[in-house]
């Protein structure tokens, strides 16, 4: 491709859309998955929406603008890693494409992403959206984990790289663990999670209305979430947690912000919520009484299912990936919790057995 453009590169997810030229280190910008528009139809209404046309098709914003736009409706093409609405995706990518990258689509080649278990229809929908709307010379659609696999490498010989491993993947919207075996996805041993970056916001979001009347109603879920991006952590134990924050005040932090109302700061004080809210990964019960199975065990679960052949290399190359995974401490807590799991299963082999039984987890 020796003096071709670079090929675009276009991650949107539940939360938040990447966007970037292939070969550079970091995606050039990161913006909100949102897209501000003036409905005249009804919310839903897909076939009546598409009839408006005309200058309404280009009244919108997307990203941080698009909640900076009185009078518009916010609405998330993306729900739970899957585009809902086709027509709000397709005007989110004219504003990423021409907008943002500053891209004519007839003269580069587009890598997108999409999720573990994407329909057939969906990847379809999405190439006649590149190839009709956009007229590009060339599209390829990853899956989000194989793409966090090679992005992992480490190897400086390509003969040591292997794309054998297994991803956890956990973003704003949705978690999947994912097992790859040489670059393929064994999709029969996906597990989707239903706990995410958002849940994570919801339950210290109900933490802090328990206990705190200073915060405006309206603004009590954009204040969780600052207060998890700021100031969560994951901790090895929670009773001892909860005994350090009874014996040392000062781990106890303030956030301040400001009614977008009154113009008025307010201050919260922010103790157990920055590791209880993570903690949600780990003890999932605290925000889903449905859901009770820790990420450790499902971990363990997931290679488990998986052919015995590739077990060993999947324990060796366990891959985080999105921008749940990034609170501190994340990948020692589950190597940990994945470690007890497996200790404890072959403890329980080995009575079972009466024999002895040695692993070793590198």
């Amino acid at each position: 491709m020796l003096g071709h453009p670079p090929a675009c590169v276009i991650d949107v997810g539940t939360g938040y859309t990447k966007l970037g030229f292939a070969g550079n280190r970091d995606p050039q910008l990161t913006i909100p998955s949102a897209i501000a528009i003036k409905e005249t139809a009804k919310v839903g209404d897909n076939s009546a929406r598409r009839v408006t046309k005309g200058v309404e098709d280009l009244d919108f914003y997307i990203g941080y603008e698009a909640f900076n736009s009185p009078g518009y409706s916010v609405k998330y093409p993306v729900r739970h890693g899957l585009v809902e609405d086709w027509d709000l995706m397709e005007r989110f990518l004219q504003q990423c494409i021409f907008k943002y990258l500053k891209a004519e689509p007839e003269d580069h080649h587009f890598l997108l992403t999409e999720p573990p278990l994407n329909t057939p229809e969906n990847r379809e929908y999405m190439a006649e959206i590149m190839f009709e709307s956009f007229n590009v010379p060339g599209l390829y659609i990853a899956v989000q984990a194989v793409l966090a696999l090679a992005a992992s490498w480490t190897a400086k010989s390509v003969d040591d790289r292997v794309l054998t491993g297994i991803v956890v993947d956990s973003g704003d919207g949705v978690t999947h663990v994912i097992p790859v075996a040489s670059g393929f996805v064994i999709g029969s041993c996906i597990k989707h999670i239903p706990i995410a970056g958002r849940d994570i916001t919801y339950f210290i979001q109900s933490l802090l209305r328990e206990r705190e009347v200073g915060i405006p109603p309206e603004q009590s879920l954009e204040t969780a979430k600052a207060i998890k991006e700021k100031y969560c952590y994951i901790c090895p134990d929670i009773a001892k947690e909860f005994a350090k924050y009874d014996s040392d005040p000062t781990r106890i932090k303030q956030y301040t912000g400001m009614n977008s109302i009154t113009q008025q700061s307010f201050c919260v004080d922010v103790g157990y919520e920055r590791f209880l809210g993570p903690e949600v990964f780990f003890h999932p019960e605290f925000a889903n009484p449905d859901f009770t199975t820790p990420l450790g065990e499902i971990v363990d679960n997931v290679i488990q299912n998986c052919p015995i052949d590739v077990r060993r290399p999947l324990y060796k190359n366990i891959v985080l990936s999105g921008g749940s995974t990034m609170f501190k401490d994340f990948g020692r807590r589950l190597q940990r919790d994945v470690k007890r799991t497996v200790d404890a299963r072959l403890k329980l082999s080995e009575q079972l057995s009466g024999g002895h039984i040695t692993v070793c987890i590198v």
